[in-house]
């Protein structure tokens, strides 16, 4: 690649793209390195970035507020789907992934750039999903993976160069977690969570929140209003999305709210272990599910829920600019049409507890279901109902007396 002579680097001054900036000056004679910035909601982590950048080489920094637009274009889909990978995992990480590429390639086409950068490393999820979005955008475009070419086997080896080359770190080898921070989640991996035999120590870890038992010993209640799907409000003041989820990060994270501890299945075939908190996104999840239980018929719900598990395939996979992912969004939004109303929720030592649910749409009729005397369902046909559908079941039972 000795024709490359401006490189754009997906930067986060964390470990990785640190040391990325000299090790690309150094490896291709010393091209210019321009560092993009993503700003996704992980707030102080921005700070003094750009002097960090440009003292360790690169020849500009741009920092690019992509907040709303991860939000909107890829949060509310996703949830809107109920899309959880493996059952548990809210995706934090993996929807933001693309639209950060996305970027990356704008930015790299108007700079005239040779390349795009980027410090993922050959173990994980994020190369697939940063790349799969670079070629949706420039399917010519040259990609830069360090980890997978260059001598560096470890991230002590990491701390070593960046010594070596005076950068400096937030971290130290005893801290040193793998961390992914963005408005949605805080992620963490590595050191003792290698182990799945080790307990998390949430004292030392957690960031946007406390355990459960240190959790205040009373309940906090809060509404959420929904329109169409998207939640719009919160205990009846009208909020865009950012602040919405940056409000419920506080009070989920005050009351233990969103702690997950799992290993899961990576795409690249290992299983891996992480402890993510998602304290916002745990609650909007949870009344979204319970909205869509008065709102969404039987057929269509169970439709749904076959389809979640797909779509969140798909957006682990970094398959998020696909025809597959966006024809399943527009079956969640044909869904979602008459998913409108308000969920109350207590919130309590890391539970979240229905409190009440309501919707002008709503498909629950309480004159139907009561166990109390009714005119609108006549209990005698359900043995019409029972004898059609059990045909098959009674057909076959007396094929066996026959054969028996």
């Amino acid at each position: 690649m000795s024709e490359i002579k401006k490189v754009v680097l997906a930067y986060s001054g964390g470990l990785d793209t640190s040391i990325i900036i000299p090790w690309l000056k150094e490896n291709f004679n010393n091209c210019e390195v321009i560092a993009v910035a993503a700003d996704v909601g992980q707030g102080t982590e921005l700070s003094g970035l750009e002097e960090k950048a440009i003292k360790t080489g690169a020849s500009k920094l741009y920092i690019e507020d992509l907040k709303k637009e991860f939000v909107e274009d890829c949060i509310w889909p996703t949830l809107k789907a109920g899309a959880v990978y493996e059952g548990q995992y809210l995706l934090g990480t993996s929807f933001a992934r693309p639209i950060i590429g996305k970027r990356l390639v704008e930015i790299a086409k108007a700079e005239g750039a040779d390349a795009i950068c980027h410090g993922c490393t050959g173990k994980g999820n994020d190369q697939v999903r940063f790349e799969l979005a670079i070629k949706a955008f420039a399917p010519n475009m040259k990609i830069i993976a360090p980890w997978r070419i260059w001598n560096i086997k470890s991230r002590e080896e990491e701390i070593e160069y960046a010594e070596k080359h005076n950068i400096p770190l937030k971290i130290t080898r005893e801290t040193n977690y793998s961390k992914d921070k963005n408005l949605w989640h805080l992620s963490h991996e590595g050191l003792d969570l290698e182990n799945p035999a080790n307990e998390p120590m949430y004292d030392k870890i957690l960031e946007l929140g406390v355990s459960p038992e240190k959790a205040p010993d009373h309940p906090t209640y809060i509404t959420l209003s929904f329109e169409k799907g998207i939640p719009t409000a919160l205990d009846g003041v009208q909020m865009d999305g950012v602040s919405l989820i940056e409000r419920l990060n506080e009070l989920g994270g005050a009351n233990g709210i969103g702690i997950i501890d799992m290993v899961e299945n990576r795409l690249v075939g290992m299983k891996s272990r992480g402890v993510y908190e998602t304290p916002g996104g745990t609650i909007l999840y949870h009344a979204h599910a319970a909205l869509e239980t008065i709102c969404i018929d039987r057929e269509t719900m169970h439709l749904k829920q076959e389809l979640a598990g797909k779509f969140a395939d798909m957006v682990y996979y970094g398959q998020w600019y696909t025809q597959a992912r966006e024809a399943l969004s527009a079956f969640v939004d044909k869904t979602q049409e008459f998913v409108t109303g308000d969920v109350k929720l207590k919130l309590y030592k890391g539970n979240i507890i229905n409190a009440a649910i309501t919707s002008p749409y709503s498909l629950y009729s309480e004159e139907i279901a009561t166990f109390d005397e009714d005119d609108v369902y006549d209990q005698k046909d359900s043995a019409g109902f029972i004898n059609l559908f059990g045909l098959p079941i009674k057909v076959k039972a007396m094929l066996q007396d026959k054969l028996d």
